[in-house]
């Protein structure tokens, strides 16, 4: 488990390798990830957004911007949290993911960057 605070808000990432996928001659690499966004501030805060970068130790870095999280704009109440969780494919045995959430604080309207920090994508027997 990974986690980071910025502007009072928590994240806390799990990453779990979920086993190979083939497609043709391809074989792909399952990750799952759970994310839990902790509100440890004052404010109701709204996440608008997410930006992250895949890492795959095979080929060059993937850029995924989107509107919310699962479909979802979570509003995120002070001191409550929201949890999903998602999944992605490597080539490789080994990458990582990093990124940040665009949020909006519900009280100021001051929007804000919340850092997801970096976590590990590796099978089992390549973690330490």
């Amino acid at each position: 488990m990974v986690q980071q605070i910025t502007k009072g808000i928590k994240i806390k990432v799990i990453s779990q390798y979920q086993g190979i996928s083939s497609q043709g001659p391809f074989i792909h690499y399952i990750f799952s990830y759970f994310i839990t966004i902790e509100n440890q501030s004052k404010d109701a805060v709204q996440l608008l957004s997410r930006h992250w970068e895949l890492f795959d130790t095979l080929k060059k870095v993937e850029i995924i911007d989107g509107e919310g999280v699962i479909g979802e704009k979570p509003i995120i109440m002070p001191n409550s949290s929201f949890t999903y969780s998602s999944s992605c494919q490597l080539i490789s045995p080994l990458g990582s993911m990093q990124g940040f959430y665009n949020m909006i604080n519900l009280v100021t309207n001051n929007h804000f960057k919340v850092i997801i920090p970096s976590f590990q994508l590796s099978l089992p027997q390549t973690s330490n």
